[in-house]
């Protein structure tokens, strides 16, 4: 086995900061990643951002059928190589960047994805695996690392500080939950926050009917003025807003931090935007 400080010292490794990476090397850490997201033996997994391939060999050991990495920095492409020497017909690698690469056709159903996503784009790809174009998603489920504070965002409720478009978006299409905690120390290089894996679990459809474009809309300009009554938010929405959001029981003077994600993909299927 290869362990990080091996690979660092055998391939010369240095984490690119451009690239968001902070490379895990404790196996414990890896492991338990991996039990975060279920049984995989009868799975496809996704892993975005493998690096040294340290929880990749996690994923492979705990007897998922296939392992699909992709892997933008080419610099990983020889340790992961090796890796795929002890797993030839597991083990399948993509040097490509997942912001522009369509990967499902890559997968065979059921999927889940388990990855340490890089801290600089890893919204971005939450997002874009919410947004698939047909829902149910190709993927079952998403076990995935963020900084603890983005976590937070995700799991939020109504009424808390953090509760945001990233809370409402999360929660319209799955069942979110914070798996544990990971130090800094587990990281190298070491980052300057606490980091968490969160397990979604996708749901058949939405939780509410909505129009899915609306709704973001809605959710980007009342946040962009979270401590903004609605009534000022959208009063160049609709010019009739205080009659429109009490016909929908919600007070004019509410902030957006105090809407429910019913209440709002209520209100995004009112409003023009």
């Amino acid at each position: 086995m290869c362990t990080l400080k091996e690979s660092n010292s055998k391939y010369k490794f240095k984490a690119k900061k451009s690239l968001g990476q902070n490379f895990i090397f404790d196996s414990n850490i890896t492991e338990k990643i991996v039990r975060s997201a279920g049984d995989l033996r009868k799975y496809d997994v996704l892993e975005i951002g493998p690096g040294h391939g340290i929880l990749t060999r996690s994923i492979l050991e705990s007897g998922a059928r296939r392992v699909v990495v992709i892997e933008k920095d080419s610099r990983f492409l020889k340790v992961l190589e090796k890796l795929k020497g002890d797993y030839p017909e597991r083990l399948f690698i993509i040097n490509d960047d997942i912001l522009s690469f369509e990967i499902a056709p890559f997968l065979r159903r059921p999927i889940k994805v388990i990855s340490n996503l890089p801290y600089n784009i890893g919204t971005q790809i939450l997002i874009n695996f919410l947004n698939t174009k047909t829902w149910p998603p190709f993927w079952e489920s998403l076990t995935l690392m963020f900084q603890n504070e983005v976590a937070n965002r995700i799991v939020a409720q109504p009424r808390s500080k953090v509760y945001g478009r990233l809370s409402i978006l999360s929660q319209l299409k799955s069942n979110t939950k914070i798996m544990f905690k990971v130090p800094a120390t587990a990281f190298n290089p070491s980052p300057k926050v606490e980091s968490a894996v969160v397990r979604f679990l996708a749901l058949s459809e939405p939780k509410y009917k909505t129009n899915q474009r609306q709704l973001e809309a809605l959710v980007k300009l009342a946040f962009n003025k979270r401590r903004k009554m609605l009534r000022h938010t959208l009063r160049n929405v609709d010019i009739n807003i205080i009659s429109t959001l009490e016909k929908i029981d919600i007070d004019p003077r509410s902030r957006p931090e105090e809407l429910s994600l019913e209440k709002f993909c209520k209100l995004a299927n009112i409003l023009k935007l």
